[in-house]
Protein backbone atom coordinates (compact mmCIF):
# COMPACT_ATOMS: atom_id res chain seq x y z
CA UNK A 1 0.00 0.00 0.00
CA UNK A 2 2.52 2.19 0.88
CA UNK A 3 4.66 1.81 -2.30
CA UNK A 4 1.04 2.19 -4.05
CA UNK A 5 0.75 5.88 -2.36
CA UNK A 6 4.23 6.43 -3.33
CA UNK A 7 3.79 5.59 -6.75
CA UNK A 8 0.75 7.83 -7.06
CA UNK A 9 2.28 10.75 -5.27
CA UNK A 10 5.33 10.82 -7.79
CA UNK A 11 2.58 9.99 -11.03
CA UNK A 12 1.03 13.82 -9.25
CA UNK A 13 4.40 15.41 -8.88
CA UNK A 14 5.24 15.02 -12.29
CA UNK A 15 1.48 16.32 -13.25
CA UNK A 16 2.09 19.23 -11.53
CA UNK A 17 5.42 19.76 -12.70
CA UNK A 18 4.43 19.23 -16.14
CA UNK A 19 1.80 22.07 -15.87
CA UNK A 20 4.09 24.70 -14.64
CA UNK A 21 6.66 23.99 -16.92
CA UNK A 22 7.66 27.10 -18.30
CA UNK A 23 8.43 27.44 -22.33
CA UNK A 24 11.44 29.54 -23.16
CA UNK A 25 9.35 32.38 -23.96
CA UNK A 26 8.04 32.58 -21.22
CA UNK A 27 11.14 32.44 -19.41
CA UNK A 28 12.45 35.24 -21.59
CA UNK A 29 9.13 37.65 -20.60
CA UNK A 30 9.64 36.50 -16.99
CA UNK A 31 13.31 38.23 -16.74
CA UNK A 32 13.34 41.15 -18.71
CA UNK A 33 11.57 43.84 -17.46
CA UNK A 34 11.65 47.78 -18.27
CA UNK A 35 13.05 48.66 -14.25
CA UNK A 36 15.80 46.52 -15.10
CA UNK A 37 16.56 47.72 -18.72
CA UNK A 38 16.12 51.07 -17.84
CA UNK A 39 19.16 50.82 -14.86
CA UNK A 40 21.53 49.22 -16.82
CA UNK A 41 21.07 51.92 -20.16
CA UNK A 42 20.87 54.66 -17.34
CA UNK A 43 23.81 53.44 -16.09
CA UNK A 44 26.17 53.13 -18.84
CA UNK A 45 25.06 55.90 -20.63
CA UNK A 46 25.61 58.21 -17.39
CA UNK A 47 27.69 61.32 -17.49
CA UNK A 48 29.47 60.56 -14.88
CA UNK A 49 31.10 57.58 -17.59
CA UNK A 50 32.09 60.68 -19.89
CA UNK A 51 31.52 58.44 -23.13
CA UNK A 52 33.17 55.20 -22.10
CA UNK A 53 36.65 56.41 -23.96
CA UNK A 54 38.30 52.92 -24.79
CA UNK A 55 41.51 52.98 -21.78
CA UNK A 56 39.74 55.71 -20.08
CA UNK A 57 39.20 55.64 -16.19
CA UNK A 58 35.70 55.52 -17.23
CA UNK A 59 36.02 52.70 -19.49
CA UNK A 60 37.11 50.86 -16.52
CA UNK A 61 34.21 51.93 -14.67
CA UNK A 62 31.91 50.32 -16.85
CA UNK A 63 33.81 47.05 -17.27
CA UNK A 64 33.75 46.91 -13.34
CA UNK A 65 30.14 47.59 -13.80
CA UNK A 66 29.74 45.05 -16.28
CA UNK A 67 31.64 42.64 -14.39
CA UNK A 68 29.69 42.83 -11.34
CA UNK A 69 26.30 42.13 -13.49
CA UNK A 70 27.58 39.19 -14.23
CA UNK A 71 28.83 38.10 -10.97
CA UNK A 72 25.40 39.08 -9.73
CA UNK A 73 24.01 36.21 -11.83
CA UNK A 74 25.79 33.46 -11.62
CA UNK A 75 27.69 33.92 -14.47
CA UNK A 76 31.50 32.00 -13.83
CA UNK A 77 34.58 34.27 -14.55
CA UNK A 78 37.49 32.65 -17.05
CA UNK A 79 38.05 29.89 -15.18
CA UNK A 80 42.14 29.95 -15.64
CA UNK A 81 42.83 33.49 -14.48
CA UNK A 82 39.65 33.28 -12.23
CA UNK A 83 38.98 36.91 -13.68
CA UNK A 84 35.82 38.42 -15.77
CA UNK A 85 38.97 40.55 -17.19
CA UNK A 86 40.94 40.12 -20.67
CA UNK A 87 43.32 43.03 -20.29
CA UNK A 88 45.61 43.87 -22.67
CA UNK A 89 47.55 46.87 -23.97
CA UNK A 90 46.94 49.37 -27.08
CA UNK A 91 49.12 51.60 -28.28
CA UNK A 92 47.36 55.18 -28.61
CA UNK A 93 49.11 57.76 -31.27
CA UNK A 94 48.70 61.32 -31.70
CA UNK A 95 49.14 63.72 -35.00
CA UNK A 96 53.22 65.23 -35.02
CA UNK A 97 52.83 69.55 -33.94
CA UNK A 98 55.12 69.56 -37.11
CA UNK A 99 54.73 67.87 -40.06
CA UNK A 100 56.30 69.82 -43.53
CA UNK A 101 56.79 68.43 -47.11
CA UNK A 102 57.89 69.86 -50.20
CA UNK A 103 58.93 68.43 -53.70
CA UNK A 104 60.79 70.12 -56.14
CA UNK A 105 60.54 72.74 -53.95
CA UNK A 106 56.53 73.20 -53.71
CA UNK A 107 55.06 72.81 -50.45
CA UNK A 108 52.41 70.93 -49.57
CA UNK A 109 49.93 71.94 -46.58
CA UNK A 110 47.51 68.84 -46.47
CA UNK A 111 49.83 65.89 -44.92
CA UNK A 112 48.77 63.13 -42.65
CA UNK A 113 51.59 61.18 -40.54
CA UNK A 114 50.33 57.44 -41.25
CA UNK A 115 54.14 56.34 -39.68
CA UNK A 116 56.32 58.61 -38.69
CA UNK A 117 59.49 59.54 -36.10
CA UNK A 118 61.09 62.59 -36.22
CA UNK A 119 63.12 62.98 -39.09
CA UNK A 120 64.60 65.27 -41.25
CA UNK A 121 64.81 64.15 -44.64
CA UNK A 122 65.93 65.57 -48.10
CA UNK A 123 67.11 64.18 -51.53
CA UNK A 124 65.71 62.06 -54.54
CA UNK A 125 62.85 60.74 -54.66
CA UNK A 126 61.20 58.01 -57.09
CA UNK A 127 57.87 57.82 -58.15
CA UNK A 128 56.31 54.49 -58.96
CA UNK A 129 52.86 54.83 -60.25
CA UNK A 130 50.44 53.40 -57.91
CA UNK A 131 53.39 51.31 -56.04
CA UNK A 132 52.46 47.53 -56.82
CA UNK A 133 54.74 44.94 -57.16
CA UNK A 134 55.05 45.45 -60.83
CA UNK A 135 56.30 48.91 -60.25
CA UNK A 136 59.28 47.47 -58.52
CA UNK A 137 60.40 45.37 -60.78
CA UNK A 138 63.96 46.29 -62.26
CA UNK A 139 64.03 49.23 -59.53
CA UNK A 140 66.72 49.85 -57.37
CA UNK A 141 64.89 51.50 -54.14
CA UNK A 142 67.42 50.76 -51.34
CA UNK A 143 67.69 54.03 -49.12
CA UNK A 144 65.33 56.18 -51.29
CA UNK A 145 61.97 57.86 -50.50
CA UNK A 146 59.23 56.16 -52.98
CA UNK A 147 56.33 58.54 -53.99
CA UNK A 148 53.12 56.89 -55.24
CA UNK A 149 49.61 57.94 -55.97
CA UNK A 150 46.64 56.65 -53.61
CA UNK A 151 44.46 54.47 -54.10
CA UNK A 152 44.53 51.71 -56.91
CA UNK A 153 44.48 51.58 -60.45
CA UNK A 154 40.70 51.01 -60.06
CA UNK A 155 39.89 53.63 -57.68
CA UNK A 156 41.43 56.39 -55.89
CA UNK A 157 38.67 56.94 -53.43
CA UNK A 158 39.14 56.74 -49.24
CA UNK A 159 38.32 53.61 -49.36
CA UNK A 160 40.25 52.25 -51.53
CA UNK A 161 43.25 54.65 -50.17
CA UNK A 162 42.58 53.21 -46.89
CA UNK A 163 42.15 49.57 -47.97
CA UNK A 164 45.72 49.87 -50.20
CA UNK A 165 48.24 51.32 -47.53
CA UNK A 166 49.28 48.84 -45.84
CA UNK A 167 50.30 46.61 -48.72
CA UNK A 168 52.49 49.66 -50.07
CA UNK A 169 54.05 50.23 -46.77
CA UNK A 170 54.70 46.80 -46.61
CA UNK A 171 56.52 46.57 -50.03
CA UNK A 172 58.61 49.63 -49.73
CA UNK A 173 59.85 48.44 -46.58
CA UNK A 174 60.78 44.79 -48.38
CA UNK A 175 62.49 46.72 -50.91
CA UNK A 176 64.43 48.62 -48.91
CA UNK A 177 62.89 51.95 -48.85
CA UNK A 178 63.43 54.72 -46.28
CA UNK A 179 59.50 56.41 -46.61
CA UNK A 180 56.24 56.52 -48.83
CA UNK A 181 54.43 59.56 -49.48
CA UNK A 182 51.18 58.40 -51.09
CA UNK A 183 49.17 61.48 -53.50
CA UNK A 184 45.58 60.66 -52.51
CA UNK A 185 43.09 62.98 -54.88
CA UNK A 186 40.13 63.12 -51.98
CA UNK A 187 37.82 66.02 -51.55
CA UNK A 188 37.98 68.61 -48.64
CA UNK A 189 35.29 66.91 -46.65
CA UNK A 190 36.59 63.19 -47.23
CA UNK A 191 40.27 64.21 -46.39
CA UNK A 192 39.33 65.97 -43.09
CA UNK A 193 37.76 62.96 -42.12
CA UNK A 194 40.16 60.51 -43.27
CA UNK A 195 42.99 62.95 -41.69
CA UNK A 196 41.36 62.77 -38.43
CA UNK A 197 41.04 58.94 -38.29
CA UNK A 198 44.31 58.26 -39.40
CA UNK A 199 45.95 61.11 -37.53
CA UNK A 200 44.69 60.06 -34.11
CA UNK A 201 44.54 56.06 -33.67
CA UNK A 202 44.73 53.35 -31.10
CA UNK A 203 45.80 49.72 -32.24
CA UNK A 204 46.95 46.52 -30.93
CA UNK A 205 51.19 46.93 -30.87
CA UNK A 206 52.09 44.88 -33.63
CA UNK A 207 54.95 42.52 -32.54
CA UNK A 208 56.79 42.69 -35.03
CA UNK A 209 57.36 46.49 -35.04
CA UNK A 210 57.81 46.48 -30.99
CA UNK A 211 61.20 44.49 -31.99
CA UNK A 212 61.96 46.85 -34.49
CA UNK A 213 60.94 50.28 -32.75
CA UNK A 214 64.37 52.05 -34.17
CA UNK A 215 62.68 51.59 -37.40
CA UNK A 216 62.62 55.05 -38.78
CA UNK A 217 60.39 54.14 -41.83
CA UNK A 218 58.37 56.89 -42.37
CA UNK A 219 54.88 56.98 -43.98
CA UNK A 220 52.67 60.29 -45.25
CA UNK A 221 49.70 60.34 -47.57
CA UNK A 222 49.51 63.99 -49.22
CA UNK A 223 46.61 65.80 -50.49
CA UNK A 224 46.72 67.25 -54.12
CA UNK A 225 44.60 68.23 -56.92
CA UNK A 226 44.63 66.33 -60.18
CA UNK A 227 46.52 69.49 -61.88
CA UNK A 228 49.27 69.37 -59.53
CA UNK A 229 49.52 65.95 -59.44
CA UNK A 230 49.90 66.20 -63.71
CA UNK A 231 52.05 68.77 -63.02
CA UNK A 232 54.83 67.11 -60.94
CA UNK A 233 58.21 66.37 -62.56
CA UNK A 234 58.23 62.29 -61.58
CA UNK A 235 61.55 61.93 -63.65
CA UNK A 236 63.54 64.09 -61.43
CA UNK A 237 61.88 64.27 -57.64
CA UNK A 238 63.92 66.07 -54.67
CA UNK A 239 62.12 66.18 -51.70
CA UNK A 240 62.46 67.64 -48.41
CA UNK A 241 60.53 66.02 -45.14
CA UNK A 242 60.63 67.63 -41.53
CA UNK A 243 59.03 65.97 -38.60
CA UNK A 244 58.47 66.03 -35.03
CA UNK A 245 57.01 62.50 -35.08
CA UNK A 246 53.93 60.87 -33.94
CA UNK A 247 53.27 60.76 -30.05
CA UNK A 248 53.12 57.17 -28.80
CA UNK A 249 50.86 56.17 -25.61
CA UNK A 250 50.19 52.85 -24.11
CA UNK A 251 46.87 51.95 -22.87
CA UNK A 252 45.52 49.41 -21.19
CA UNK A 253 42.19 48.19 -21.58
CA UNK A 254 39.91 45.13 -20.98
CA UNK A 255 37.15 43.06 -22.47
CA UNK A 256 34.62 41.81 -19.88
CA UNK A 257 34.11 37.59 -20.34
CA UNK A 258 31.51 35.43 -18.71
CA UNK A 259 30.72 31.38 -19.03
CA UNK A 260 27.40 29.17 -17.86
CA UNK A 261 27.81 25.73 -18.32
CA UNK A 262 24.93 24.10 -20.45
CA UNK A 263 23.31 21.18 -19.35
CA UNK A 264 23.36 18.70 -22.34
CA UNK A 265 25.74 16.36 -21.65
CA UNK A 266 26.74 16.81 -25.34
CA UNK A 267 25.53 20.04 -26.92
CA UNK A 268 27.46 22.19 -23.48
CA UNK A 269 30.98 21.36 -25.23
CA UNK A 270 29.40 23.57 -27.93
CA UNK A 271 29.27 27.55 -26.75
CA UNK A 272 26.77 30.14 -28.17
CA UNK A 273 28.03 33.93 -27.51
CA UNK A 274 26.31 36.79 -26.63
CA UNK A 275 28.30 39.75 -27.64
CA UNK A 276 27.92 43.89 -27.64
CA UNK A 277 30.66 46.47 -27.17
CA UNK A 278 30.63 48.70 -24.22
CA UNK A 279 33.26 51.92 -25.63
CA UNK A 280 32.09 54.77 -26.87
CA UNK A 281 33.80 57.75 -28.26
CA UNK A 282 34.19 60.00 -25.07
CA UNK A 283 34.44 63.21 -25.19
CA UNK A 284 34.12 65.01 -28.50
CA UNK A 285 33.49 68.41 -30.22
CA UNK A 286 30.13 70.36 -28.32
CA UNK A 287 26.62 70.56 -29.93
CA UNK A 288 24.64 73.23 -30.18
CA UNK A 289 23.77 73.37 -26.51
CA UNK A 290 27.51 72.55 -25.67
CA UNK A 291 27.26 69.29 -24.56
CA UNK A 292 30.75 67.89 -25.26
CA UNK A 293 29.75 64.41 -23.19
CA UNK A 294 29.08 61.36 -26.55
CA UNK A 295 26.97 59.18 -24.20
CA UNK A 296 26.65 56.93 -26.66
CA UNK A 297 22.87 54.87 -25.25
CA UNK A 298 21.86 53.67 -28.66
CA UNK A 299 25.67 52.97 -29.46
CA UNK A 300 26.00 50.97 -27.44
CA UNK A 301 24.30 50.68 -23.79
CA UNK A 302 21.58 48.70 -25.84
CA UNK A 303 23.49 46.40 -26.94
CA UNK A 304 25.28 45.82 -24.08
CA UNK A 305 22.32 45.44 -22.02
CA UNK A 306 20.88 43.15 -24.53
CA UNK A 307 24.01 40.82 -23.18
CA UNK A 308 23.43 41.59 -19.67
CA UNK A 309 19.40 40.72 -20.22
CA UNK A 310 21.00 37.45 -21.94
CA UNK A 311 23.08 36.15 -19.12
CA UNK A 312 20.55 37.36 -16.64
CA UNK A 313 17.69 34.98 -18.33
CA UNK A 314 20.51 31.91 -18.82
CA UNK A 315 21.56 32.14 -15.03
CA UNK A 316 18.57 31.45 -13.89
CA UNK A 317 17.44 29.07 -16.92
CA UNK A 318 20.47 27.58 -18.37
CA UNK A 319 20.18 26.15 -21.47
CA UNK A 320 21.25 23.21 -23.44
CA UNK A 321 24.44 24.76 -24.78
CA UNK A 322 26.91 26.18 -22.93
CA UNK A 323 26.85 30.37 -22.99
CA UNK A 324 30.11 32.75 -23.41
CA UNK A 325 29.21 36.67 -23.13
CA UNK A 326 31.47 38.78 -23.84
CA UNK A 327 31.28 42.90 -23.58
CA UNK A 328 34.46 44.61 -26.41
CA UNK A 329 36.41 47.12 -25.55
CA UNK A 330 37.66 49.24 -28.57
CA UNK A 331 35.16 49.01 -30.65
CA UNK A 332 34.70 52.90 -31.51
CA UNK A 333 38.61 52.67 -32.94
CA UNK A 334 38.42 49.42 -34.86
CA UNK A 335 36.99 46.61 -33.55
CA UNK A 336 39.86 45.99 -31.69
CA UNK A 337 38.20 44.07 -28.31
CA UNK A 338 36.67 41.60 -30.59
CA UNK A 339 40.34 41.32 -32.66
CA UNK A 340 42.43 41.16 -29.55
CA UNK A 341 39.97 38.23 -27.99
CA UNK A 342 40.01 36.06 -32.01
CA UNK A 343 43.93 36.52 -31.63
CA UNK A 344 44.07 35.22 -27.69
CA UNK A 345 40.66 33.12 -27.68
CA UNK A 346 39.85 32.18 -23.72
CA UNK A 347 37.44 29.78 -25.63
CA UNK A 348 38.53 28.13 -28.77
CA UNK A 349 36.95 29.45 -31.39
CA UNK A 350 35.93 26.21 -32.39
CA UNK A 351 33.68 25.56 -29.71
CA UNK A 352 32.15 29.14 -30.44
CA UNK A 353 29.13 27.75 -32.90
CA UNK A 354 27.62 30.88 -33.20
CA UNK A 355 28.07 34.17 -32.20
CA UNK A 356 24.97 36.71 -31.33
CA UNK A 357 26.64 40.05 -31.27
CA UNK A 358 24.33 43.36 -30.60
CA UNK A 359 25.24 46.67 -31.99
CA UNK A 360 23.32 49.44 -33.83
CA UNK A 361 23.05 52.95 -34.79
CA UNK A 362 20.03 53.50 -33.24
CA UNK A 363 16.39 52.79 -34.69
CA UNK A 364 13.31 54.66 -36.99
CA UNK A 365 10.92 51.95 -36.37
CA UNK A 366 9.48 50.29 -33.51
CA UNK A 367 8.22 47.48 -35.50
CA UNK A 368 11.29 46.20 -36.14
CA UNK A 369 14.47 43.90 -35.01
CA UNK A 370 16.86 44.80 -37.48
CA UNK A 371 19.41 41.74 -37.90
CA UNK A 372 22.30 42.31 -40.20
CA UNK A 373 22.88 38.93 -41.45
CA UNK A 374 19.90 37.02 -40.32
CA UNK A 375 19.32 35.40 -43.60
CA UNK A 376 23.22 34.34 -43.39
CA UNK A 377 22.75 31.59 -41.26
CA UNK A 378 20.53 28.35 -40.35
CA UNK A 379 19.62 29.93 -37.21
CA UNK A 380 17.27 32.82 -38.82
CA UNK A 381 14.30 30.64 -37.79
CA UNK A 382 14.62 31.06 -34.25
CA UNK A 383 15.15 34.77 -34.45
CA UNK A 384 12.36 35.25 -36.84
CA UNK A 385 10.41 33.50 -34.06
CA UNK A 386 11.94 34.70 -31.07
CA UNK A 387 10.74 38.42 -32.49
CA UNK A 388 7.96 37.77 -33.62
CA UNK A 389 6.80 36.13 -30.44
CA UNK A 390 7.11 39.72 -28.86
CA UNK A 391 5.52 41.61 -31.54
CA UNK A 392 8.60 42.53 -33.89
CA UNK A 393 8.91 41.40 -37.24
CA UNK A 394 13.13 40.64 -37.97
CA UNK A 395 14.32 42.32 -41.10
CA UNK A 396 17.64 41.85 -42.83
CA UNK A 397 20.36 44.50 -43.52
CA UNK A 398 17.87 46.91 -44.89
CA UNK A 399 21.11 49.59 -46.40
CA UNK A 400 23.67 47.02 -47.70
CA UNK A 401 25.00 49.96 -49.29
CA UNK A 402 26.56 50.70 -45.82
CA UNK A 403 28.62 47.50 -45.46
CA UNK A 404 27.19 47.11 -41.04
CA UNK A 405 27.93 43.42 -41.41
CA UNK A 406 31.44 44.20 -41.74
CA UNK A 407 31.54 47.46 -39.65
CA UNK A 408 30.68 45.52 -36.29
CA UNK A 409 32.64 42.87 -33.90
CA UNK A 410 30.81 40.07 -35.28
CA UNK A 411 33.44 40.13 -38.43
CA UNK A 412 35.78 39.94 -36.18
CA UNK A 413 34.68 36.15 -35.59
CA UNK A 414 33.35 35.87 -39.29
CA UNK A 415 35.95 36.01 -40.51
CA UNK A 416 37.28 33.14 -38.84
CA UNK A 417 33.83 30.70 -39.91
CA UNK A 418 32.17 31.63 -37.01
CA UNK A 419 28.31 31.95 -37.91
CA UNK A 420 27.09 35.90 -36.65
CA UNK A 421 24.83 37.91 -37.80
CA UNK A 422 24.43 41.39 -35.05
CA UNK A 423 21.21 41.64 -33.73
CA UNK A 424 20.17 45.72 -33.98
CA UNK A 425 17.02 47.95 -32.78
CA UNK A 426 14.82 48.75 -35.87
CA UNK A 427 15.65 50.73 -38.62
CA UNK A 428 13.85 50.38 -42.27
CA UNK A 429 16.64 53.33 -44.03
CA UNK A 430 20.19 54.64 -42.13
CA UNK A 431 18.01 57.95 -42.80
CA UNK A 432 18.35 61.37 -40.70
CA UNK A 433 16.39 59.74 -37.70
CA UNK A 434 19.33 57.46 -37.41
CA UNK A 435 22.23 60.55 -37.92
CA UNK A 436 20.63 62.82 -35.50
CA UNK A 437 21.72 60.58 -32.50
CA UNK A 438 24.59 58.07 -34.13
CA UNK A 439 27.90 59.27 -32.66
CA UNK A 440 26.28 62.55 -31.01
CA UNK A 441 26.41 64.57 -27.89
CA UNK A 442 22.45 63.96 -27.83
CA UNK A 443 22.31 60.13 -27.62
CA UNK A 444 21.15 60.35 -23.74
CA UNK A 445 19.15 57.11 -21.72
CA UNK A 446 16.49 59.89 -21.25
CA UNK A 447 16.07 59.86 -25.19
CA UNK A 448 14.68 56.25 -25.47
CA UNK A 449 11.60 54.24 -26.08
CA UNK A 450 11.83 51.81 -23.39
CA UNK A 451 8.30 50.56 -24.19
CA UNK A 452 9.97 48.89 -27.60
CA UNK A 453 13.32 47.98 -26.03
CA UNK A 454 11.66 45.52 -23.55
CA UNK A 455 10.09 44.01 -26.72
CA UNK A 456 12.94 44.06 -28.14
CA UNK A 457 15.06 42.42 -25.22
CA UNK A 458 12.37 39.80 -24.62
CA UNK A 459 12.86 38.75 -28.59
CA UNK A 460 16.55 38.78 -27.97
CA UNK A 461 16.72 36.81 -25.46
CA UNK A 462 14.42 34.51 -26.69
CA UNK A 463 16.22 33.82 -29.78
CA UNK A 464 18.86 33.71 -28.25
CA UNK A 465 17.36 30.14 -25.83
CA UNK A 466 16.06 28.88 -29.27
CA UNK A 467 19.28 28.58 -30.78
CA UNK A 468 21.14 27.77 -27.65
CA UNK A 469 18.81 24.54 -27.28
CA UNK A 470 18.08 23.09 -30.80
CA UNK A 471 19.77 19.83 -31.71
CA UNK A 472 21.07 20.75 -34.72
CA UNK A 473 23.66 22.94 -34.83
CA UNK A 474 23.61 26.37 -36.72
CA UNK A 475 25.84 27.10 -39.82
CA UNK A 476 26.40 29.75 -42.44
CA UNK A 477 23.76 29.53 -45.62
CA UNK A 478 25.35 27.38 -48.18
CA UNK A 479 27.67 29.49 -50.49
CA UNK A 480 28.11 32.23 -47.44
CA UNK A 481 31.12 34.73 -47.90
CA UNK A 482 32.60 32.99 -44.46
CA UNK A 483 31.17 28.96 -44.90
CA UNK A 484 34.74 28.24 -46.23
CA UNK A 485 36.23 29.68 -43.19
CA UNK A 486 33.51 27.90 -41.01
CA UNK A 487 34.45 24.41 -43.14
CA UNK A 488 38.00 25.00 -41.60
CA UNK A 489 37.02 26.05 -38.29
CA UNK A 490 35.05 23.09 -37.84
CA UNK A 491 36.61 20.31 -39.37
CA UNK A 492 34.26 20.33 -42.20
CA UNK A 493 37.01 20.28 -44.84
CA UNK A 494 41.07 19.91 -44.66
CA UNK A 495 42.68 23.19 -42.83
CA UNK A 496 44.00 25.55 -45.09
CA UNK A 497 44.94 29.71 -44.85
CA UNK A 498 42.48 31.90 -43.95
CA UNK A 499 42.62 35.10 -45.02
CA UNK A 500 41.25 37.90 -41.98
Amino acid sequence: MTTMKHYLTLILLAIISTSFAQTDAEKAAETVNKNKIEGHIYFIADDLLKGRGTGTAENKIAASYLANALRSYGVKPNPETNSYYQTFNLLQTAPPSLLQVAMNGDNYPHIVAVKAKATALSGDAMYLGYGGEADYKGKDVKGKLIVVRGGTLASSEARAVYGAHKDKQALAIKNGAIGLVELTLLEEALWSRMSHFMGESVQIPDANEAENSENEFIHLWVNTTLEKLEALDKASLSYTIETDGKKEETLVTQNVVGVLEGTDPELKKEYIMYSAHYDHVGIGEPDATGDTIYNGARDNAIGTTAVLSMAENIGKYRTKRSAVFILFTGEEKGLLGSQYYVKHPIFPLKQIVYGFNTDGAGYNNTSLATVIGLSRTTAKKHIVEGAATFGLKAIDDPAPEQGLFDRSDNVSFASRGVPAPTYSTGFDAFDDEINKYYHQAGDEADSLDYDYLLKFYQGYVLSGRLIANDPETPFWVKGDKYEAAGNVLYGKVPSGPIKN
